[in-house]
């Protein structure tokens, strides 16, 4: 077992845990490594130890306070993380001590219309929610200061803390083999990417795909779709910087707006024959989802939203544009039922059907969240893992 795992589930199960967590206690503020207090599970829940936790642009988003309604501090961000379980509370019996893990910020219950459906992956209960912020149980918080004050929770996941207790259906247990590092992935930026091609998509052999934004759900999706057989993949983004890492994936042409006063749009036209048959949206920017929009083939082109839109404007799309056989959809996740699903996924990932390689460009102690956080938002950063 990963040295990291060394602990005695046996002297801390029932017991309150004090541990080192990096709680954000109001908007932009920096982040403060404090020793707190993490309860035991309650029924249905698991407590974990975090083994390795990285940064997404969303715990960016929630630390910067963009939306206001989601505002809750203080707080414990985090979500993209892998662990092992420490405990768990009554009635969970798909995962035990000692289990590897990945937390998910969208769980699967399993028993609810949702879950039963098939044809979502949302769950009525624990869906993603931003605005949750204490436990399903009881309305409370599961952390709390050396004074006893509840710091909330977040994403239904908290995995910037050496202890994390979550709701059992947002955990998924993991085969204990697999390269830990890597699978600290799947929690969020690589699964939503992967599936937006392979579910939301349904990327076809040969097909061609443009991919906007170049980040981590950007390069996911082109991963998804180079391993579904496309045949061109059209990188968009202004930094130039990001085209040699998108060529070690297989993207096969890139687009620089700012390389030409010519809409984008009409340039990947040109490039594809007419259109691409799939574009995706990782940025989270209207003007950039009508561009994204525009650029694939009429009568059959697919746009799928993958990035996260602060904005309370609406589509940039008239409704007539969409009898020109235009689709646009968006995803959670990348439509990835996360209990049933995802394992499936980290197979492929172990099989190198998808290849993780090159995802995390920078590791760093768990006390310099800050100097990771600083990364991602200069743009340096795909992930940067933290140790914890």
């Amino acid at each position: 077992m990963d040295n990291h795992t060394s602990f005695n589930p046996r002297e801390t199960a029932g017991k309150i845990i004090t541990c080192n967590a990096a709680v954000v206690r109001g908007p932009k503020q920096p982040f403060v490594l404090e020793r707190i207090q993490v309860d035991p599970p309650k029924k249905m829940e698991v407590r974990i130890k975090i083994l390795y936790t990285s940064i997404c642009h969303t715990d960016l988003s929630c630390w910067k306070g963009e939306n206001e309604a989601q505002r809750a501090f203080p707080r414990i961000l985090g979500h993209e993380a892998v662990g092992v379980v420490e405990s768990v509370g009554e009635g969970v019996t798909d995962v035990k001590e000692g289990d590897h893990v990945i937390p998910i910020f969208n769980g699967e219950c399993g028993d609810c219309i949702y879950c039963q459906k098939g044809t979502t992956n949302l769950c009525g209960k624990f869906r993603v929610n931003p605005l949750k912020s204490v436990m399903a149980n009881d309305g409370k918080c599961r952390f709390s200061s050396k004074d006893g004050e509840p710091i909330y929770h977040f994403l239904n996941t908290s995995t910037f803390t050496e202890y994390s207790v979550l709701d059992s259906a947002c955990v998924v247990k993991i085969d204990p083999e697999s390269p830990l590092k890597k699978m600290s992935l799947l929690s969020c930026g690589v699964s939503t990417g992967v599936g937006a091609a392979w579910k939301a998509a349904d990327v076809q052999a040969g097909s061609s795909v443009a991919v906007f934004g170049l980040g981590t759900l950007g390069l996911a999706a082109a991963e998804g779709a180079r391993a579904r057989g496309a045949s061109k993949i059209i990188g968009v983004d202004i930094n130039p910087d990001k085209f040699d890492k998108g060529r070690t994936i297989g993207i096969t042409d890139f687009v620089n707006p700012k390389d030409s006063s010519k809409p984008v749009h009409e340039r990947i036209r040109e490039m594809s024959g007419g259109g691409v048959d799939y574009s995706f949206e990782c940025v989270g920017n209207l003007e950039i989802l009508r561009e994204a929009f525009l650029s694939t083939h009429d009568g059959w082109g697919k746009t799928v939203l993958v990035g996260i839109y602060p904005s309370p404007k609406l589509l940039p799309i008239h409704p007539m544009e969409l009898f020109d056989g235009r689709t646009i959809t968006g995803t959670i996740f990348g439509d990835v039922k996360g209990k049933t699903q995802l394992p499936d996924l980290a197979r492929d990932c172990l099989q190198g059907v998808v290849n993780l390689d090159g995802f995390i460009t920078h590791e760093l102690p768990f006390h310099k969240i800050n100097e990771a956080f600083g990364l991602l938002m200069d743009g340096k950063a795909l992930r940067c893992l933290l140790h914890l």
